[in-house]
């Protein structure tokens, strides 16, 4: 079992950004995920209008000669069909004078943002003609295994495992951090073998992901949004859709270990009920439909770790999970069964942000700053809603908020604390 403490990580390099408040844009199938940094105090206004207090990182200056930079690193998310949504958010904040970073092109300011995903192809022109913003494109695998090293060096408590109801913390030592598998759950999903800091590939994948499970949603039970779906699979039982081994057996296949309550076949009871669509319960098939993407994808997942390498951390990212027990209990179910109890599936709490975190990592490259990661420790999260920040002699605090979809940051010289 991995060390399950929390309290300090050492982080190797992070290289710090300017006062030009960069941005940072993953634009996929279905959601748009933007970060950006800000010196603005205070809080952020989440996706559902409550002010949320941000996380807060300190970073320690490796020389005198760069700034400290005292601002937040705000997590937004919009749905891509209402891309006019994050247009008038980002609206916003250019009126504000809080957006993008100025490049000089021959000898004119250019307002550039960090983009990735498909999304920074289809709709560079429209970011153009409305903000005359160019996109600076990333590539999107490399962006996502960026992020994901990032947050699972830096930051404390960021992945855990979940079984039977429970979540376990697993903090990982950075020298054994790879090789690993990176699932990356979104439209579709990417199956990428990471193996050290920008060495990955990627080794598989499947068009069973997030859009399918929104899709078929869609069609069967008219839910409006993904989390309508999830919502509505709360109340259902896949029971009276499925078909179980007790359906076909009358009890449990124990020479072969299935247990009774184990799915013969997603959907298989609706063959035999000669009914439509309208006499089952949209909750039901919402539940249904929960359990068999996760089922599969389970196994996929567990099938390619040991194909490639026989990988023992499996770790799932992208916005599919939403930190929903359900979805996370049945993939570590299938993960748990299938590896005979020898892997367990890990998950992260900043999921859906990893490519856009990536991208906007990737301002490092172009020499924004040189602040060096010292020391950042956090008291346990689940300890207390708001842990009371102190000074520490060894460098500053990091407070980790409850809020996964309203993080942020605020990066700190080693003689300032901030006080929120």
């Amino acid at each position: 079992m991995e060390d399950q403490s929390c309290s300090s990580v050492e982080i190797d390099d992070f290289d710090s950004y300017d006062h030009n408040s960069p941005w940072a844009l993953d634009i996929g199938g279905t959601l748009i995920k933007l970060v950006y940094f800000s010196r603005e105090d205070g809080c952020l206004e989440n996706s559902f209008g409550n002010s949320v207090r941000l996380e807060e990182v300190g970073l320690e200056t490796s020389s005198k000669n760069y700034p400290i930079l005292d601002g937040k690193l705000h997590f937004k998310k919009f749905q891509t069909s209402k891309i006019n949504e994050c247009l008038d958010f980002i609206e916003s904040k250019l009126l504000q004078g809080s957006c993008c970073r100025h490049q000089e092109v021959s000898g004119k300011k250019k307002l550039i943002i960090k983009a990735t995903g498909g999304g920074a192809y289809k709709y560079a022109d429209l970011f153009k003609e409305k903000f005359g913003v160019t996109f600076d494109k990333e590539d999107e695998m490399n962006s996502l295994v960026s992020g994901a090293n990032f947050l699972l060096k830096a930051v404390p408590c960021e992945a855990f495992t979940y079984m039977e109801g429970r979540k376990d913390f697993v903090q990982i030592n950075s020298s054994d951090l790879f090789p690993y598998l990176l699932v990356n759950i979104g439209s579709g999903i990417s199956m990428i073998k990471v193996v050290g800091d920008g060495k990955f590939e990627r080794v598989s994948g499947t068009s069973l992901g997030g859009g399918t499970l929104l899709g078929l949603g869609m069609l069967l039970t008219k839910c409006q949004s993904f989390d309508d779906l999830l919502e509505m699979s709360h109340k259902g039982d896949n029971r009276n859709i499925d078909m179980l081994v007790s359906d076909i057996y009358g009890s449990d296949y124990s020479k072969i270990g299935l247990s009774a309550r184990t799915i013969a076949s997603s959907f298989g009871k609706v063959i035999f009920d000669n009914k439509e669509l309208k006499d089952y319960k949209k909750e039901d098939i919402a539940r249904s439909l929960l359990r068999m993407i996760s089922n599969n994808l389970a196994q996929i997942a567990y099938l390619i770790a040991m194909w490639h390498g026989k990988l023992k951390r499996i770790i799932f990212g992208g916005s599919f999970t939403r930190s929903h027990e359900y979805i996370m209990e049945t993939i570590s179910d299938g993960v748990e069964y299938w590896s005979k109890g020898e892997t367990k599936a890990m998950f992260l709490r900043h999921e859906g942000f990893l490519g856009a975190l990536g991208a906007f990592k990737s301002y490092e490259k172009h020499g924004l700053g040189s602040l060096m990661g010292h020391h950042l420790s956090e008291q346990s999260p689940v300890a207390s809603p708001r842990p009371q920040l102190e000074q520490k002699s060894n460098g500053p605090l990091l407070v980790e908020s409850t809020d996964a979809e309203s993080v942020g940051c605020c990066i700190l010289g080693s003689d300032t604390m901030k006080r929120t």
